[in-house]
């Protein structure tokens, strides 16, 4: 078992990510963007830049959190933007030795169920036996995306696709934005849960309020106690969305900075905290 976070709630550069995990004694990490942009979209040589930086911490890189068939793409998007993003990331993935690549299953727009569903299966699977070929495994968030409506979903995609290169990430946050019960959906989906994703939060009527983990409704410590007795082993990774979500304008540069580290680093101390509890509570 090990902790990581998607790093760049924590600061935009890659050395202020890599610092605010060095600060938790963490030796994992999930990249996702450098200095605004994707890790599978910057230059080579900011991508190199990034490779020696990761090298010299001696931090182990577990995820790519990529852009594959997110909330950005719905199911009309041209589907060459994600082959051709799969296509550079796993050269990459290779070079940082990561197995992981997160994704979704594309929202919807305006086709009907059926033919989402028969859409988004199509492209997952031909993502799938991508990264099939390329050595590398697709983790898909329960988050937007036909294969995220549902744990029930979830399974018919995994099932239709059929390979091991597609398994789930579980975030314990999402759930909560989709009018969905965090722990009831991972029961269901948990045997085929390969990394996990910390969010926690609560609707205040229409509105989706993120906290720290424990403090909203997205039962993360009941979560945390299945997976312990469940067996899972693998990685607890941090997406706080407290300083990250927090951009009216009212915050300058360097006092919004301060903020993503501080509560980046406070997140991180907590689910340390809800982890240990966990850990005893089921032995």
């Amino acid at each position: 078992m090990f902790f990581s976070g998607i790093a760049d709630e924590a600061g935009r550069s890659i050395e202020r990510q890599l610092a605010a995990h060095a600060a938790l004694g963490w030796t994992h990490i999930e990249l996702r963007n450098v200095e605004g942009k994707n890790l599978t979209d910057v230059d080579d040589d900011t991508f190199a830049r990034v490779v020696d930086a990761v090298e010299a911490a001696g931090v182990t890189v577990c995820c790519f959190a990529s852009q594959l068939a997110n909330w950005g793409r719905p199911i009309s998007t041209d589907f060459a933007v994600d082959t051709a993003e799969l296509a550079r990331a796993i050269p990459r993935m290779h070079r940082l030795g990561t197995k992981f690549i997160r994704c979704m299953s594309y929202p919807n727009d305006g086709l009907s169920e059926t033919d989402w569903r028969d859409a988004a299966v199509a492209r997952m699977a031909t993502l799938t036996r991508m990264a099939e070929d390329g050595g590398v495994t697709l983790v898909h968030e329960n988050c937007n995306g036909w294969g995220g409506e549902s744990p029930e979903n979830t399974l018919e995609l995994l099932e239709r696709v059929g390979s091991p290169a597609l398994q789930l990430v579980y975030d314990t946050g999402n759930p909560f934005t989709h009018r969905q019960d965090a722990l009831a959906y991972l029961q269901a989906v948990i045997d085929r849960v390969v990394h996990v994703h910390i969010k926690d939060g609560y609707l205040d009527g229409d509105k989706n309020v993120f906290t720290y983990p424990g403090e909203g409704s997205c039962q993360v410590d009941a979560c945390l106690r299945l997976l312990v007795a469940h067996g899972y082993d693998a990685g607890y990774s941090i997406e706080p969305h407290i300083g990250a979500v927090i951009h009216t304008g009212d915050l300058g540069g360097a006092e919004r900075d301060q903020l993503l580290w501080d509560s980046y680093l406070e997140y991180g101390r907590k689910l340390m905290g809800l982890y240990a509890a966990a850990t005893t509570a089921t032995v």
